[in-house]
């Protein structure tokens, strides 16, 4: 391939669509099939600049207190560069229905998979950052065929799964103002270009925000929300937090741990990602956008995949599956894109109560806290936050990415939040 047409395809973000028709304008509201078709000449320069990666020297501490270490992302990069095969992962997208649709002049490109099982809930998912639709794939088979997989034909889901604006295959935002906000407006719009007139909503780490969006907005048909990152951090103990301060008296043991591992991780810099993508998405952007190693490093600095160990014998945080959501952020081009969803946020806490205004959501809200979360929500907590709160549970095991490293637990909890919701569907 000539180097000038390497570089249009590098330019438009190497994928191809498969659709009957195309976007004409902004008002365009078809939805399109849509198939992930990257071009072999972007895989082959995805490993020569993998290849030619410049390694800095060894950290000169044990941990991950100076950023990922050197031993952990090396092997992983150089897997990437000769034994990873995109294929596979383009493939299990292909092997669901996937469409593209133009909504307030952005295309969104989402999963939508309907149950065999009659009168099943339509139920939006949204990822979050540095994750994608890939990190909720495995979560399809137990929520629209719960039969199949020890649940009942009768909690058995719709499932619709967008890529964020500036995320994977969607279109990236040229104006600013798509925030968390405009997001909950869009997903609106694409449940009601689906046909769906009642419908529940969840998400966890940026898909929190957007899901408390919709219920603060109460859209016609949404039922409720399911979080799994919730905002409960009441403002006194935020204003405490923002400052280094000690904490405060009369907590309660719960309390006094969450305030514990939010008031660590602030002195350990684990949110310093956020803070450079909410102040220069841009400048960050220069580096990840061109070098893949980069790109790797940057995303699994995230504290969510601290406990990751990219090792074959863990079929959940296996090489590949980190691999895959991280190609498909250089494959389309999108880790600044992305990048500036912090910028629109403020790089603000998504955790903090009053930053998320949660008094206002007066729909029907769920909780599930996992243990490997970077913080555990308290009841006490949850309950002041959210005046409407249905159901609150703490389960045993899975972490930040809840749906990606648990989906049969996670997919169970979703049945069972949501169950009360059922009888007004």
């Amino acid at each position: 391939m000539k180097l000038h047409t390497l570089a249009a395809a590098l330019a438009f973000g190497f994928c191809v669509l498969s659709a009957l028709s195309q976007a004409n304008a902004a008002e365009d509201r078809s939805i399109r099939p849509f198939k992930a078709q990257v071009p072999q000449a972007a895989l082959e320069d995805l490993r020569r600049r993998i290849a030619e990666t410049r390694w800095p020297d060894r950290e000169t501490v044990n941990d991950r207190s100076q950023g990922i270490q050197l031993s952990k992302i090396k092997p992983l990069v150089e897997y990437w560069g000769t034994g990873y095969d995109w294929r596979k992962a383009e493939a299990k997208l292909n092997a669901l229905p996937q469409f593209m649709t133009t909504i307030d002049g952005v295309d969104i490109h989402f999963i939508h998979v309907r149950s065999r099982h009659p009168n099943a809930m339509p139920l939006i998912m949204t990822h979050g950052w540095p994750g994608s639709v890939f990190e909720l794939l495995k979560t399809v088979g137990p929520l629209t065929d719960p039969t199949a997989h020890g649940g009942r034909a009768e909690d058995a889901f719709d499932l619709v799964l967008p890529s964020m604006p500036g995320y994977g295959f969607s279109g990236k935002p040229t104006e600013t103002g798509w925030g968390p906000d405009r997001i909950a407006q869009t997903w609106a719009e694409l449940m009601k270009r689906l046909g769906y007139t009642r419908y529940v909503a969840q998400g966890g780490d940026w898909g929190s925000p957007v899901s408390s969006a919709m219920a603060r907005q109460a859209p016609a048909g949404l039922l409720g929300i399911h979080i799994n990152l919730p905002a409960v951090v009441p403002p006194e103990i935020a204003a405490v937090l923002a400052v280094g301060g000690p904490a405060p008296t009369g907590l309660t043991d719960k309390e006094r741990a969450a305030f514990d591992a939010l008031s660590a991780a602030a002195k350990m810099g684990n949110r310093s990602y956020a803070t450079m993508m909410g102040t220069r998405p841009q400048t960050i952007g220069y580096a990840i956008n061109d070098s893949p190693t980069g790109l790797a490093a940057w995303m699994l600095g995230h504290p969510g995949f601290s406990r990751w160990t990219y090792d074959n014998s863990d079929p959940e945080k296996s090489p590949d599956e980190v691999l895959d959501d991280i190609t498909q952020y250089w494959l389309s081009n999108s880790a600044t894109s992305a990048g500036r969803l912090y910028w629109e946020y403020g790089g603000r806490s998504v955790v903090f109560a009053a930053v998320e205004r949660t008094l206002e959501i007066a729909l029907p809200v769920a909780i599930t806290v996992f243990p490997e979360e970077t913080y555990l929500a308290p009841e006490t907590w949850a309950r002041r936050a959210y005046p409407n709160l249905i159901y609150f549970h703490e389960v045993d095991k899975g972490g930040h990415f809840a749906a990606w490293e648990q989906p049969e637990l996670f997919s169970a909890e979703l049945r069972a939040a949501f169950r009360p919701l059922r009888q007004d569907f």
